[in-house]
C-alpha cells in the first residue's frame, strides 16, 4: 500500500462516540504527505478515569475543542489537498476520500469509533475501508514478538514511540509499521 490514511482515537469514556482527539497521517506514493490532529469535545461529555489516565485528557482540554462533525470536516478538506484537486462539495469529498483505505492499530476500535460518531452526528458513513496492522504485525512477527501492543510493534519497524496515546504519535506509528509490513 502507498496511498493510505494512518488514523488514532482517543476516547473520553466507554462509548465508541466520545472521540476526545484524532490523530491523522497522510501517505501518498509511499511517503507522509501530511499530517492533522484535532482535540475534540466528545459525546458524551464525560470523562472515565481509565481512560483519562490513559490519554491524560480532561474536559477541561476539550471544552474549547470543535464537535466531531467539524473537524472531521476540516480532517477531509486537509485529505483532499493532499490526494484529489479541484473544489468538490462536502459529500462528493467524503466518497472521495472513501476510496482511499484508512489504517489502524487495531482497526476494529478505530473503525467501531468513526462509526459510532458518525451516527451521533447523523451523518452519512461512505463505508471507509480499515486495514488493520495489528492484524499485519502477528502475521508478519508471530512469536518473534512479546506482545503486539503499538508500541512494542512500531520499535520492531524502527519507529521510537515517546508519546504512547497521543493520537498524532500513535497515527504516526501506525503509519510507519504500515510502510513496514503492508
Amino acid at each position: 500500500m502507498r496511498d493510505f490514511i494512518a488514523i488514532d482515537f482517543e476516547t473520553a469514556n466507554q462509548e465508541p462516540s466520545s472521540v476526545c482527539s484524532v490523530g491523522a497521517v497522510m501517505v501518498r506514493n509511499g511517503q507522509v504527505a501530511d499530517s492533522f490532529y484535532s482535540l475534540i469535545q466528545p459525546e458524551p461529555n464525560y470523562y472515565n478515569y481509565w481512560c483519562q489516565r490513559v490519554h491524560g485528557l480532561s474536559q477541561h482540554d476539550t471544552d474549547p475543542a470543535p464537535v466531531f462533525s467539524k473537524v472531521w470536516q476540516q480532517l477531509e478538506e486537509r485529505t483532499a489537498g493532499v490526494y484529489f484537486s479541484g473544489q468538490p462539495t462536502i459529500d462528493d469529498l467524503r466518497y472521495q476520500i472513501a476510496s482511499i483505505p484508512f489504517v489502524a492499530h487495531n482497526a476494529r476500535f478505530d473503525e467501531g469509533c468513526l462509526k459510532a460518531a458518525f451516527r451521533v452526528y447523523q451523518m452519512d458513513y461512505p463505508d471507509y475501508r480499515f486495514y488493520d496492522t495489528l492484524a499485519a504485525s502477528r502475521r508478519q512477527f508471530g512469536h518473534a514478538l512479546p506482545n503486539h501492543q503499538l508500541h512494542t510493534v512500531a520499535a520492531a519497524c524502527g519507529y521510537n514511540l515517546t508519546q504512547h496515546h497521543h493520537a498524532l504519535a500513535d497515527a504516526e506509528a501506525c503509519a510507519t509499521i504500515a510502510l513496514y509490513i503492508l
